[in-house]
């Protein structure tokens, strides 16, 4: 473990690398399990970063749009804050809009986690944990949460969660890294082909919350289940997209329960592709809309569609939506949810 530096407290902040000796390089925090760096070959064997994010600790902390961080206790948003459990009614805050969103004011990416390196065969592993008190952020139970990252011969990011509570209670863990294939800080994505394993979608209200409806992609600018490019049908005269200034939407995927694929995307310049495989029943797809200038690593500007990030998590504000998959983790039950992005090339 190095150093990626001390908070305000004199915390020191642990950094980790996990590699698998062929090229293929990740990097993560104690400071909200971040992911601060993924390094990919090309199609010419050269690495390059894929991952938007900052140089240093303080970046993360000023400037941070959940850059590669875990998200939590409920990633995504819940209206108005608000939602009932067995009969009792929880207030959380409010801070996104009218709405509550990422575990709120100081969510899973603001906080220090435990970290604990391995090696597994086949790759090299590291387990952070963190325990989220009964009333932290107005969620109820005393939460313990493990969140591992694992890096294989296959260039493939493994991301396990894992939780148990004393008390019911909404649990929606997902990983926030922002991606660029063409390697972060290299224009916008409107150029990356992505396919989505996804025949309907979820619409939202004005305040991006959804409504209920799942309505199928057919026919709409949200049917990626070809490759399409990003761009282009992104500033299409499409209600959601107006709503949205792009797409932030939950697509809901097709197939049955367990590891299965999620999306593919190529990026034509540099040949390299990513597919996102998980147990999730949804992704929430996010085309960098609101990025706006923020300075990253090496002194690059993240501008209006700079990265793009594929949430595989339970569906927005499901503790509202008795038809939504349950988000509720109850007492001697375990909350279990695998991700595996794998990256690749192009011949």
């Amino acid at each position: 473990m190095a150093s990626f530096g001390r908070l305000a407290d004199g915390t020191e902040i642990g950094l980790f690398t996990l590699t698998n000796g062929r090229g293929f390089e990740v990097r993560a925090i104690t400071y909200g399990a971040i992911i601060v760096s993924v390094r990919v070959p090309d199609r010419r064997g050269a690495a390059a970063d894929v991952v938007l994010g900052f140089d240093d600790l303080q970046g993360y902390i000023e400037r941070s749009r959940y850059f590669g961080a875990v998200v939590g206790r409920y990633g995504n948003r819940i209206a108005n804050g608000r939602f009932t459990l067995d009969g009792r009614s929880y207030q959380l805050a409010t801070n996104n809009g009218p709405n509550h969103l990422h575990g709120g004011v100081k969510g899973f990416d603001k906080v220090v986690w435990h970290a604990q390196a391995e090696r597994p065969d086949g790759g090299t592993r590291v387990a952070f944990s963190y325990t989220s008190r009964d009333g932290e952020e107005s969620y109820p139970g005393n939460l313990n949460a493990i969140v591992s990252y694992a890096v294989t011969d296959r260039n493939e990011l493994v991301v396990d969660y894992e939780a148990t509570t004393d008390k019911p209670t909404p649990v929606n863990l997902t990983q926030h890294s922002y991606f660029n294939l063409a390697g972060e800080g290299h224009g916008d994505i409107l150029g990356h082909v992505l396919a989505l394993d996804a025949d309907q979608f979820l619409p939202v209200d004005a305040s991006m919350i959804p409504t209920g409806e799942l309505a199928p992609v057919s026919g709409t600018p949200f049917d990626f289940r070809r490759p399409t490019s990003i761009g282009s049908r992104i500033d299409a005269a499409h209600e959601q997209l107006q709503r949205g200034s792009g797409y932030d939407h939950n697509f809901v995927l097709q197939g049955a329960p367990g590891l299965r694929r999620a999306a593919h995307v190529v990026e034509p310049s540099s040949g390299r592709t990513l597919e996102i495989a998980t147990t999730e029943p949804g992704v929430q797809f996010y085309s960098g809309n609101h990025l706006s200038g923020q300075l990253g690593k090496s002194g690059h500007a993240y501008g209006k569609r700079s990265g793009f990030c594929l949430e595989t998590q339970h569906f927005p504000d499901s503790p509202n939506h008795s038809h939504f998959p349950s988000a509720i983790l109850r007492p001697g039950t375990t909350y279990r949810s695998k991700t595996v992005f794998t990256f690749g090339v192009l011949p």
